[in-house]
């Protein structure tokens, strides 16, 4: 026999209380109960501060104890719908008619609640930072129910977010002048977004950027059409604009559009190509049943001690390989000595110089984070949404490893290539 569980079980009386139905807490009633008051008082003691006088009060002289305010009368109140981080309430505002120094009138206006304002900014933040911590703006209104009383809907989350988008103009423009860059990270990352009512991926070009004292920040995100050589190069064309300095080093995936940018524009820039994605190709290069033992030989290559065992396990490399199969020795030897750039600085930094980790860690996060969204409204969504997850302090980034050795100069001789 089966049951359905939507249906009320046998016994259920009316009046039963089910899970936080009986949680009530006259703290937090208490308080919430006088809040309107405190508001209220605090909008009459604006006015009162506005026109020199207490309600009531005949108009002050000028040069007496107590300043004069300015010349108006107040002409009663009006309602005002508020929501904040105490729930929803009504307050009632004071209204006032102040003289203008053309003889004329102007209503008078509050600072406390602006014209307009529906929601404190600590309720936008608290709603914003739900919305970003990996849920859908559905899943925010049923979250906040209780604390808003049922008073946030979807589209309240939308507008809430929509209001980054002036500090996301203002961060996509700001000068880089006196930012001390030293390295940059540069990866793509692929996201489902709705284009022409339809979903697409669609690819996201990420620069992470490597201050002088070691503290990652995140430089761009913008959807440029893709991972062309035109694109990757309007983006690092757009940060020479902007006065970034050329970097000492540029850290990449491997992909032949930015390796192409990468040259045109600082063609004397050392450039690390990223050791993880180096070994997903000799890996794609070879049967199955040689990938543990490709994996081995790699790995004792790439994380050798010094820089003279990686040479001598490089020649063993491509010697043992070019016989039992020549395409990944061939695959190896067509990443040069930039695969093996990091060889060139303190050891302390070889962590942090090998992979483009750094950026595949947000990529991870903020894909974590928009699961629950499955597809994206728009590709400008998608770059605001990764953008604010760091802005927003959602995701925390910590120096790079090595940082303290970050002064040291690299050294010009690159590894040995002969086999």
């Amino acid at each position: 026999m089966t049951m359905d569980s939507t249906k009320p079980a046998i016994g259920f009386a009316e009046g039963e209380h089910f899970l936080c139905d009986d949680w009530f807490d006259p703290l937090e009633n208490g308080v919430r109960t006088r809040i309107r008051g405190f508001i209220e008082e605090l909008l009459e003691a604006e006015l009162d501060a506005a026109l020199g006088r207490d309600r009531y009060e005949r108009p002050r002289i000028a040069g007496n104890n107590s300043s004069a305010g300015a010349v108006g009368t107040r002409h009663g109140h009006r309602e005002r719908g508020l929501l904040g981080t105490f729930g929803a309430t009504t307050v009632r505002v004071p209204r006032a008619r102040l003289a203008t120094p053309d003889g004329k009138t102007a209503e008078w206006r509050n600072a406390a609640i602006p014209a307009y304002q529906r929601r404190t900014k600590r309720a936008d933040a608290l709603i914003a930072g739900a919305y970003l911590s990996g849920t859908n703006t559905r899943r925010v209104r049923r979250a906040l129910a209780a604390l808003f009383g049922g008073a946030v809907g979807k589209d309240t989350v939308s507008r809430v977010w929509r209001k980054t988008k002036g500090d996301w103009d203002a961060w996509n423009t700001r000068s880089l002048i006196d930012e001390p860059i030293i390295r940059l990270i540069l990866d793509g990352t692929v996201v489902r977004v709705r284009l022409d009512k339809r979903a697409t991926s669609i690819s996201l070009l990420v620069a992470l950027g490597v201050r002088s004292d070691g503290q990652k920040v995140l430089l761009a995100i913008k959807n440029m059409g893709g991972e062309s050589e035109a694109a990757w190069r309007a983006l690092l064309d757009n940060f020479v604009a902007r006065g970034l300095r050329t970097p000492d080093l540029v850290i990449v995936d491997g992909g032949s559009g930015l390796d192409k940018a990468l040259a045109a524009l600082w063609p004397n820039t050392p450039v690390q190509r990223c050791t993880v994605h180096k070994h997903r190709n000799l890996l794609a290069h070879a049967p199955d049943r040689l990938h543990e033992e490709i994996s081995a030989d790699y790995n004792d290559m790439i994380y050798a001690k010094t820089k003279q065992e990686i040479e001598t396990k490089r020649k063993a490399f491509i010697r043992k390989w070019r016989l039992k199969c020549r395409a990944v020795a061939d695959s190896l030897e067509e990443a040069g000595d930039r695969l093996f750039t990091f060889a060139r600085f303190p050891e302390s930094q070889w962590k942090s110089i090998r992979t483009t980790n750094a950026i595949e860690r947000l990529h991870e996060e903020f894909k974590r984070r928009i699961k629950t969204q499955t597809v994206l409204p728009s590709a400008e969504t998608a770059a605001m949404l990764f953008w604010a997850l760091l802005a927003s302090g959602q995701i925390v980034m910590r120096k790079v490893d090595g940082w303290p050795s970050l002064a040291e100069k690299p050294s010009n001789q690159i590894i040995d290539l002969a086999a």
